[in-house]
């Protein structure tokens, strides 16, 4: 169904991502892709067994697809990721949430030879990591005390092994953090207050929150180029111009992540008569569907210039061949 202002986008091409080097679907469920700037490599977590040599036998754990040579690699074998993984826009870093003994790690593999390190952090726990463009720089939050009482926000130059603190919470409510491609800006919220804040590497100062003081808000993401910050509230998404202040609102929404420019934003919209995600050229106010059948997508699912998009779907007729009867991840190309 093509709804009003909305292209449709059955002319576009799209590809099932979550296969073997030799095109053979996964025998297991694959979600959470994120994309490079450029398109070329796609990570994602899945618990097919198929995928590539030496996976373990149980548990799902990170792959990346490289479009250009068709070879999927395993990451790392250490841990179950507890959240879908993050690669840097270079696609040569990804970041993973696993569970470590009692406690959770951030784990950074290098995509050239899947070699896997651990991140440390200034608490017990550490996760929910967000990458800069060339991975050196990784968002984080550490929680301590067990259980779990407060938490940090972090941002880590590994390479530096030198650490900055971003904010300090009295609670563990969500805090989601989002950097800039160049490591500068962090956005981030306050789960408990429901408030959104951007942190500034040059003088270590938070502004906010960006929403204003009368309405609560959740973080989807910050644009890599640092100008765009994607924001939830009520039934609404907004867009918020950091240059400006200026909010750009699609109403009735759920935006679920910006391209790297910060130009288009994909969004899965309320109304369930339509598609089930769509992206949006902020700049001209039109859409192009991503999906008509049931899909869904997270943070970093776009890449520069909105070329591509990779979602998730159990669907079995968005590619011919798709007869394995688990969610799959594929990719459109849109321009």
């Amino acid at each position: 169904m093509t709804v009003p202002g909305v292209t449709s986008a059955s002319g576009a091409g799209v590809e099932r991502i979550s296969v073997a080097t030799d095109g053979t679907q996964g025998d297991g469920d694959s979600v959470g892709a994120t994309i490079t700037s450029n398109g070329r490599r796609i990570a994602f977590s899945s618990s097919a067994k198929n995928l590539a040599p030496a996976t373990p036998a149980t548990g799902a754990r990170v792959f990346v697809r490289d479009q250009r040579t068709s070879q999927t690699t395993l990451m790392s074998t250490l841990t179950p990721p507890m959240q879908p993984p993050v690669i840097s826009g270079d696609g040569q870093y990804v970041a993973l949430w696993g569970l470590l003994q009692r406690d959770t790690k951030t784990f950074l593999s290098r995509v050239s030879s899947a070699s896997t390190i651990g991140i440390n952090c200034s608490g017990l726990s550490c996760g929910q990591p967000s990458l800069s463009a060339d991975g050196r720089y990784i968002a984080q939050v550490a929680t301590f005390n067990r259980p779990p009482s407060r938490q940090v926000i972090e941002v880590q130059d590994w390479q530096a092994n030198h650490t900055q603190t971003v904010a300090q919470f009295g609670h563990t409510v969500a805090a989601r953090p989002s950097i800039s491609g160049d490591g500068r800006f962090v956005a981030y919220q306050d789960g408990q207050a429901e408030d959104v804040f951007v942190w500034d590497r040059t003088d270590d100062t938070s502004a906010g929150p960006i929403e204003g003081p009368s309405k609560a808000a959740t973080l989807v993401q910050i644009s890599k180029d640092g100008n765009k910050i994607v924001y939830l509230s009520g039934s609404d998404t907004y867009v918020q111009d950091e240059s400006s202040g200026a909010d750009q609102v699609v109403p009735n929404a759920r935006g679920v992540a910006i391209d790297p420019t910060g130009r288009y934003l994909l969004y899965a919209p309320h109304d369930t008569n339509g598609p089930s995600l769509a992206l949006r050229d902020l700049e001209t106010g039109t859409d192009e569907i991503v999906s008509n059948q049931p899909a869904s997508a997270g943070t970093d699912a776009v890449s520069a210039g909105g070329r591509d998009v990779v979602f998730q779907s159990t669907a079995d007729d968005i590619v011919p061949g798709d007869t394995n009867g688990k969610s799959d991840v594929f990719i459109r190309h849109l321009y």
